[in-house]
Parts: C-alpha cells; structure tokens; sequence
C-alpha cells in the first residue's frame, strides 16, 4: 500500500511539472522588481497571493493538457523530455478522471484568489479581468470546445500569457497602473517562451497531425517554422537589451552576454537541419527554455541595482 501511495504521490508530481513553474514565476518577480526599482511598496500579501494564483493557472494548463490532450499523447512515438505531455497518465496510477477533477480544482481556487487580491488586498479594478484572461487561456489551451493549442493561436496566447501577463500583472497590482517598461522588458520573454512552445511542436509533428491537432508547425511544417525560431531567437538578446536600457538602467551586467553562445549554438543546429534528429532535438528543446529561464532571471538581476545605485 506505501509503494502505491508512494507511486501515486511521484505521478503527481510528475503531472505539475514543477521545474517549469519557473517560466512563470520568473516573469512574475520581474513585474514586482521593477514596480519596487521604482520606489513602490512590496505589498507581501499580494505577492505571495499573485505566485499562488500563478502556479494555479499553470496546473490548471498542465492538468488539462495531460487530459485533454490523452489520446493524441498515447499515438506519439517520437516525444522527449519537453514534449508529448508527461507520459503519468499511461501508467494508471492515477486515474485520467482526477486529474480533470484536480484542473477544476484548481480553476476554483484561482477565482478565489483573485477575488480576495482585488477585493480584500484593493488592487484594482483590473485585477480579475487580467486573472481571468490568463485563466481562461490556459484552460482552453486544451480544454473543449476552443482548444487553442488545436487550431494555430495557441503558441501566441501562451507567449503573451507567460510573458507579457505576469511581467505586467505583478507591476499593476503594486502600483495600480500600467506602463511601458513592464511591457518592453517583457517582450524577449514572449518571444523565447514563444519559441519554447513552437520546439516543442517538433518531436509531436506525426501524432499532431495525425490527431489533427493543427499548430503552427503542422500548418506550416517543420522547414518554415525552423526558419522563423532562426529568425526570432537572435531577437531576443536586443529586445533584452533595448528594454533594460529604456528601463533606466544603463550598466548592464556581462550576464546577458551569456545568452549569445546559446543563441548561436540553437540556430546554428536549426540551420543544420538538427530538428530532424531526435538528439539534437532535445538539446534545442533544452536550451531554449534555459534561454527563457536566463532571460527573465538576468533581467530580474539587472534591474535590482536601479533601486541600490540609481543607475
């Protein structure tokens, strides 16, 4: 009985996908850094409130998807680590029934937050419409009858959603209003968990189209959207760069120069042709959300000594 529960307990975890809370997590914290860089108070109550909500939303995602998204995962042969969903669902441990029952869990106590962030905290009147807007974009990700992974626009939602949503969410809860900082800063954020989305379509592309899951590189196939990831993930370092000097800050750390050998090493590959083989692969998928990751981490760096030194 311990060795199920204890199976149970590893299926689950497996399920949350805990690593990558940090794609939105990060982008949160950087909203809250750069609300505090500009003299504002750290309200920990809304924080701590807002990185819950978060994490929700992203369960709700990744729940749904495993449910959602069951039959197209159980005809893919050809996934790797970052893609096909997780896989837990095909050892029975955890019935596919509770991980429905657990999204909508989930759902609930989100709304809940968010009406105790706006209502009890007084953030503002925009605090549910930006909660639900990430909400809903992340339940119908998979979830019937939209379905937004399913027919093309489900990569952009998630750009904005795990960019430019919590970047600017966390700067309008504390501040009460929006700006254009917030919103440039966040844009190498879009682009690169954009493209972490678009990588990840990669390996699925036989199962997907096969379960006419029409995404971007199954509408548009692996040749163009290869193109594209080339073209957009040099963008990133100068979206970087641009936004932080907007910011004010101008003493940029030699931090950000360690997203250009990453940068070159994936479009080197993706020129080469390497999405066709499954190593290589994997390693693209690998080094694009660390990409994400040095991003929205170097970037949460580079703003604090705005508040010390007043750079």
């Amino acid at each position: 009985m311990e060795d199920y529960k204890m199976s149970q307990l590893k299926s689950w975890v497996t399920l949350s996908r805990i690593p990558f809370h940090t794609v939105g997590i990060l982008p949160l914290i950087l909203g809250v850094v750069i609300a505090w860089s500009e003299g504002f108070a750290l309200r920990w109550d809304v924080i701590i409130l807002s990185i819950v909500a978060v994490i929700l939303i992203m369960l709700v995602t990744y729940y749904g998807g495993e449910y959602f998204d069951y039959e197209t995962d159980s005809i893919n042969t050809s996934y790797n680590k970052f893609s096909g969903g997780t896989r837990a669902l095909f050892s029975k441990v955890v019935p596919r029934r509770h991980v429905l029952i657990a999204t909508y869990v989930c759902l609930v106590l989100t709304i809940a937050i968010g009406i105790i962030i706006q209502f009890y905290c007084h953030t503002g009147v925009y605090t549910i419409p930006l909660g639900a807007f990430g909400l809903l974009c992340g339940y119908f990700y998979t979830g019937k009858p939209i379905q937004w992974a399913y027919h093309g626009v489900g990569e952009v939602l998630i750009g904005i959603c795990y960019g430019w949503l919590p970047v600017n969410t966390a700067y309008y809860l504390l501040t009460g209003e929006f700006a254009l900082i917030p919103t440039l800063v966040s844009i190498p954020i879009v682009i690169s968990i954009f493209l972490v989305i678009l990588i990840n379509e990669f390996p699925d592309y036989d199962s997907d189209r096969l379960s006419s899951k029409k995404n971007l590189v199954v509408r548009f196939g692996q040749s163009k959207m290869g193109t594209i990831y080339a073209i957009l993930l040099p963008l990133c370092f100068p979206a970087m760069v641009a936004g932080l000097l907007y910011s004010g800050c101008g003493a940029l750390t030699l931090l950000s120069l360690m997203l250009i050998p990453l940068i070159v090493w994936n479009v080197t590959v993706m020129k080469r042709k390497g999405y066709r083989g499954d190593n290589a692969l994997e390693g693209i998928c690998a080094r694009t959300i660390f990409a994400n990751w040095m991003i929205s981490g170097f970037s949460i760096i580079e703003v604090v000594p705005k508040f010390r030194t007043g750079c």
